[in-house]
């Protein structure tokens, strides 16, 4: 390899292997060698960082720096129980990895120390606290929550008018079971200013 085709690397980001064969005829072998050369880290099969430096170490991509080039630029949100228990509803679960919509994988899946879990669902471009309301409801199990509470509470929050009721009805038909769907009404019905 030439001097002018060193590769550059941006610090933090996450590159596909297919993305070094700007700078090689075999980008597997060339990604081999950055990484024994330490300007890569190997973070699963074709996925690679260009490592971050601080004070204290190297510094890991991001979640979504990482999920990106995972799913090579496709749309995904995080949900979860960090975002369920956001909404004020009653819920405190914790999961030990990170929930992820998207539209192309399911499963979960290892990178470098880093674990996700990946479903193929429906979810909008740009996901609104009423969506997580509908997310929550659809997931009630897994949030150790009984969707008669869950309820109660979505009750509780539309009377102090902490949702848009529109948009919460609008995303229980989109996104929610018929179950979901009933609960939801059930308390925009009970809360009818």
């Amino acid at each position: 390899m030439t001097l002018a085709a060193q590769p550059v690397f941006e610090p933090g980001r996450v590159y596909r292997t297919r993305e070094l064969a700007q700078w090689s005829a075999n980008p597997p072998r060339l990604a081999h060698r950055l990484v024994r050369e330490g300007q890569l880290v190997q973070l699963a099969h074709g996925l690679f960082a260009a490592p971050r430096r601080s004070r204290f170490g190297a510094v890991p991509p991001t979640d979504a720096a990482l999920l990106s080039a995972f799913l090579g630029g496709g749309p995904f949100v995080f949900t979860g129980p960090e975002r369920w228990n956001a909404l004020g509803l009653g819920t405190t679960a914790v999961f030990a990895v990170p929930l992820v919509y998207n539209t192309k994988r399911s499963g979960r899946f290892s990178f470098g120390d880093r674990q996700f879990l990946l479903r193929r669902v429906a979810f909008p471009e740009a996901p609104t606290p009423e969506w997580f309301v509908v997310d929550l409801f659809e997931n009630a199990e897994q949030a150790a929550a009984a969707p008669e509470q869950l309820q109660g509470a979505l009750e509780g929050a539309l009377r102090e008018a902490r949702f848009d009721r529109a948009l919460l009805a609008s995303m229980a038909v989109r996104f929610g079971s018929r179950r979901t769907q009933a609960l939801v009404n059930q308390a925009l019905e009970a809360t009818v200013p």
